[in-house]
């Protein structure tokens, strides 16, 4: 890869303007620290880097310039999301997507039944197919 083809690492994120996610469950994490850019946020989310957990999305607070790392997204049960102006919320695509790309080794959603409605084999179970 040539230098300067550097992948924009907002690439692998949603974006939704002027919204951030309130934490209604107590054990959900967020951290937050100054950072200039989102580019500098998504990279930190991307690479879980200094998180005690895996990170799902971010809000970037535009006026504070801060970002908000969460171990949640708008999927996440006890999590309301909030109108805020100064505020858009970067949801990791990997976590929010809701198709099947390939074989699926990278799908992390949460549909649970096949295209025809037929209900998905639990993981943990080896009936009626063994994996």
């Amino acid at each position: 890869e040539g230098k300067g083809k550097r992948r924009n690492p907002l690439h692998d994120y949603k974006k939704t303007g002027e919204l951030i996610l309130i934490k209604v469950n107590k054990t959900l994490e967020v951290k937050t620290k100054l950072l200039n850019s989102t580019e500098q946020c998504a990279k930190r989310c991307s690479r879980n880097k200094g998180l005690s957990f895996t990170c799902k999305a971010f809000a970037y607070d535009r006026v504070t310039k801060r970002c908000h790392w969460l171990s949640f997204n708008s999927l996440t049960n006890g999590v309301r999301k909030k109108q805020d102006h100064a505020f858009d919320l970067y949801e990791k695509k990997d976590y929010v997507r809701n198709c099947i790309i390939g074989k699926g080794a990278d799908y992390k959603g949460t549909i649970s039944v096949t295209k025809s409605g037929i209900q998905c084999q639990a993981w943990n179970s080896m009936i009626p197919h063994e994996h």
